[in-house]
């Protein structure tokens, strides 16, 4: 039984991007994959066993639930980080299954003291810090509490990390902001370890500090979407290659997206196409009809804006972006015929539809058209 699309998962592309952000990073800090969001979409059935035969031994996802899924798939040494949503028997769960997680809140250091005192299991926390983000992370009294708290209960917890979170290193216009950002960090790295708070891990960078800002590398990276081969905005790419003499785009995009012409059928001059009256055909046509709408994830901001791949020729796609169905302008392209392969995102031949010129059809950001790609579409991986 077929699918109306699928999504293939490149092992090559997922080898070279890691490869190449290791070169960047140096081998004294830790990369963590950020798996969230169904790896961005990719799917993490998919994509996980693939980072970790490049080498990846630790990942991060933002709740329990996710954080669940992975370790039915990850290998047994593999850690695992939550980022963010916990409740209190999530906590248990973490801490019954030596999972690493955030702690931005006094309440959750008392949960686990109540756990330890149970079990006699440790936490294994990160302290998330405000520094000027301002969305989550403990500010200086709760910094402060956290400590004396973590202090009189030494054996409750293993400090993993220190962390925050930078606010919006993709963007120069962020500059000052980061900066100021990452001198409070160390200053306060600085006051835990005077109390003898000392953690295994300082991080606070996503893509693009790791690239932009060396000096926030610190212990760790929270690698997020260059790793599936996207820069987190045009700013961090030209930032990238202007510090080079080779101008060429360093990542490969491990996704590809593709479907198959259902039918095809001819629509006489002065007749509008699908749906109401947003297409009028100005000359006879010939039209493609693809089983992928927007309940797949093609937005139907696309509607006679979007383009695909078919027999090695870009074509538009013409009309309303129907629930299950889009059609496809195929009047230029002889022989063209049911069950020819479509390529939405993706290569065929010499031409290519990135996930950056989609978007910016639909006036959507990579992170978002990516994670708006159903799981139910079945991911298969390519040599």
């Amino acid at each position: 039984m077929a699918d109306t699309s699928v999504i293939e998962i490149s092992r090559k592309a997922v080898k070279g991007n890691i490869e190449f952000l290791r070169e960047q990073l140096g081998e004294n800090v830790l990369i963590t994959s950020v798996v969230k969001s169904n790896a961005y979409g990719h799917g993490m059935d998919a994509y996980v066993p693939l980072a970790e035969e490049a080498g990846i031994e630790h990942f991060s996802v933002f709740s329990a639930c996710e954080a669940r899924g992975l370790m039915k798939i990850k290998k047994p040494k593999t850690r695992i980080m939550i980022m963010g949503w916990l409740d209190d028997m999530d906590i248990e769960w973490a801490v019954t299954n030596e999972v690493e997680f955030f702690v931005f809140d006094v309440r959750r250091l008392e949960k686990v003291i109540s756990i330890y005192n149970n079990t006699r299991k440790p936490g294994l926390i990160h302290i998330e810090m405000e520094t000027g983000m301002n969305r989550t992370g403990m500010n200086r009294q709760e910094i402060r509490k956290a400590a004396d708290m973590i202090l009189k209960n030494r054996k409750a917890f293993v400090l993993k990390g220190l962390c925050t979170h930078l606010a919006g290193a993709e963007s120069i216009a962020n500059h000052v902001r980061i900066q100021k950002q990452i001198s409070r960090f160390v200053r306060l790295c600085k006051w835990f370890g005077e109390r003898g708070l000392l953690p295994e891990f300082r991080h606070v960078a996503s893509s693009a500090a790791a690239l932009t800002y060396p000096s926030a590398r610190f212990d760790m990276v929270r690698m997020g979407i260059l790793q599936y081969g996207y820069w987190p905005s045009a700013e961090t790419f030209i930032q990238y290659i202007g510090r080079r003499k080779e101008k060429s785009d360093p990542l490969t995009r491990v996704i590809s997206w593709k479907s198959r012409v259902m039918s095809i059928k001819k629509v006489k001059r002065g007749e509008f196409v699908n749906y109401g009256t947003i297409f009028l055909a100005q000359e006879d046509k010939n039209i493609a009809v693809i089983p992928v709408g927007y309940s797949h994830g093609y937005n139907r901001s696309l509607s006679n804006q979007g383009r695909v791949l078919i027999n090695g020729h870009r074509v538009g796609v013409i009309g309303l972006v129907n629930m299950n169905m889009l059609i496809a302008d195929v009047t230029q392209l002889p022989g063209v015929k049911a069950g020819d392969e479509v390529v939405l995102i993706g290569s065929q031949g010499d031409l290519t539809i990135s996930v950056a010129s989609f978007s910016e059809f639909s006036n959507q950001l990579n992170y978002e058209l990516l994670t708006r790609l159903p799981e139910s579409i079945p991911r298969q991986i390519v040599s």
